[in-house]
């Protein structure tokens, strides 16, 4: 498929840039499509549109002649602004008209292969509250009780994509990414997420200070490089499984363990401040079982090294932000 146009919906997002990315180093023809152009890097996209995918006429147009379709597009965030429950009714409205628009073209379009990026969120809130044991098999998401209406939308939009394979034989893969992190993301817009924040945290902070950590810090989570995500998404959009499947890191951390791996990769011991704030559900891990078995492989890397490059990046935006204060 080295010729055929793939379209990258959000690619002016995190995940979205770097995916454009690799997908012009595999050779591919990329069209991206976003609100907004990547903030940290001008896109690889040979053609990069700026566009509101809530409209379908605009859809339509960048959907129009493309093989393969990657939609990553949604109203989205850290706990600060996913789990407050203040953004709910724009986040769920905006991330479901985007998919039915999408789907909906993609349908209309004869596009070969829509490729669509679920949530962990998606999870049952019951299924995670044992920091030490969280369960993620994939067929456990039902019965459904996500801990976010972000899940709820998530959750939703997986059928809807399934439905469509049903009803009118398109070909879908639907992967849920468990807490994707690295250079060139948010980290401190508002919508960053733990591994962003935690690194601009310990990045600001003066030698011997402290950091805020929200809860008490012993919450786990999985995080996962963007490099294996990358990898993981183009594996499975070469497979003959449609999904659902996870992909993310089995490495799992406590939230205060993270915050002092950043602390050793900084040479930079710090005091921890546990105070109240947003903080999901007590657990979550990757359950990488079906993604072995379905692909033959699953994301290996360490967490301190996908950490390093990542904390490296931000601690440079930091000290820049400083010097042009």
């Amino acid at each position: 498929m080295s010729n055929h146009l793939a379209l990258v919906c959000g690619a002016g997002g995190f995940i979205g840039a770097h995916l454009v990315r690799r997908l012009k180093a595999e050779g591919r023809q990329v069209r991206g499509v976003d609100l907004k152009s990547p903030p940290f890097a001008a896109s690889a996209a040979d053609e990069f549109i700026l566009g509101d995918l809530r409209d379908p006429d605009l859809v339509a147009r960048v959907v129009a002649g493309s093989v393969e379709v990657y939609q990553l597009a949604a109203d989205m965030g850290g706990a600060g602004f996913t789990f407050t429950g203040e953004h709910d009714a724009e986040i769920m409205h905006n991330s479901a008209l985007i998919n039915l628009n999408v789907v909906e073209a993609c349908r209309r379009a004869g596009v070969e292969r829509v490729f669509y990026s679920s949530s962990a969120c998606v999870y049952p809130r019951h299924n995670q509250c044992d920091p030490e044991a969280p369960t993620t098999v994939e067929d456990s998401v039902y019965p459904a009780d996500p801990d976010s209406d972000y899940g709820w939308e998530k959750l939703f939009s997986e059928r809807l994509y399934f439905a469509y394979a049903r009803n009118y034989g398109l070909q879908v893969r639907v992967a849920r990414f468990h807490n994707v992190f690295g250079p060139e993301g948010s980290w401190n817009d508002g919508r960053e997420k733990a591994p962003a924040a935690l690194c601009r945290k310990v990045a600001a902070a003066p030698p011997g200070g402290s950091i805020e950590i929200w809860g008490d810090g012993e919450q786990t989570r999985s995080f996962l490089a963007i490099d294996e995500c990358l990898e993981g998404v183009l594996r499975f959009m070469a497979s003959d499984f449609a999904g659902p499947l996870n992909i993310g890191s089995t490495e799992m951390v406590s939230i205060n363990q993270f915050a002092r791996m950043i602390m050793e990769i900084a040479d930079k011991p710090l005091t921890i401040e546990h105070i109240a704030g947003p903080l999901g559900v007590r657990g979550r891990n990757s359950d990488n079982r079906l993604i072995r078995a379905r692909l033959g492989w699953a994301p290996s890397r360490p967490l301190r090294e996908g950490l390093a490059a990542t904390y490296t990046w931000i601690a440079g935006q930091v000290a820049a932000a400083e010097a042009a204060r």
